[in-house]
């Protein structure tokens, strides 16, 4: 396998191919039901490790690589290394697959102060993708116990620190580049999400009449007790 790889400050144009195909396992129904992601929020690195911390970190990074792809810190506290993408795109836009027809994992060069965001941004740059970014989202893939779990990343999180943080190791965490996935909502025709938002009004309502009538009984129990309590001298 060639050692070639793209990077946000070199126009490198080889890239890292596998054969390895992902599997998702979604998340217990009901943990996101405003249709958010579940983003776990992460600082920046900057906010909360100090220099010492980031140096200790590389360095025991550095010592359990396997692949060569180290991290180098600078003097400023700023480090850089590499972080592997797997590219699960739609047919339109995927990249070309490897010659053992599997998908195409990307391995990019990246700095510390890199966002989400941006990584994006040079993935579909890099692979001709011209269809707007905000169409896609960076995913961590977690292994705990056995299962596999994705998580949407925002687009201000850091990949790089998260690589750090979680150690080279791809099987414990790695990333994929995927398009963003249909709403809940979207699986309902018309005729049905009217009749969900005429359900919401009604409970709207319901709710609102109780809390009124909560508070009516409060003011009644709340003059009952001024006027037993104050009398004119």
């Amino acid at each position: 396998m060639s050692s070639g790889y793209s990077s946000l400050e070199e126009d490198a144009e080889d890239f890292f191919f596998t054969a390895r195909t992902s599997f998702f396992r979604r998340a217990p129904p009901g943990k996101s039901r405003s249709g958010q992601p579940d983003v776990e929020k992460e600082k920046e690195t900057h906010n909360y490790l100090s220099k010492e911390e980031i140096k200790e970190k590389v360095h025991k990074y550095n010592s359990a690589v396997t692949d060569k792809l180290k991290m180098t810190l600078n003097s400023n506290g700023i480090y850089t290394g590499f972080i592997k993408v797997q590219m699960e795109l739609c047919k339109a836009a995927q990249p070309p697959p490897s010659p053992s027809g599997g998908g195409c994992m990307n391995t990019l060069h990246i700095s510390s102060t890199n966002t989400v965001g941006e990584v994006i941004e040079a993935l579909l740059k890099k692979f001709l993708v011209t269809e707007s970014p905000t169409k896609f989202a960076l995913y961590k893939r977690c292994h705990r116990e056995d299962q596999v779990y994705a998580c949407k990343l925002s687009d201000r999180e850091h990949p790089l620190y998260l690589r750090l943080v979680a150690g080279p190791r791809t099987d414990t965490l790695s990333f994929v580049l995927r398009e963003h996935e249909i709403g809940e909502w979207e699986a309902f025709s018309l005729p049905e999400l009217q009749n969900f938002l005429r359900i919401l009004d009604k409970e709207e309502d319901e709710q609102l009449q109780s809390l009124k009538r909560r508070y009516t009984a409060y003011r009644q129990k709340l003059e009952e007790a001024l006027g037993e309590g104050w009398k004119p001298g």
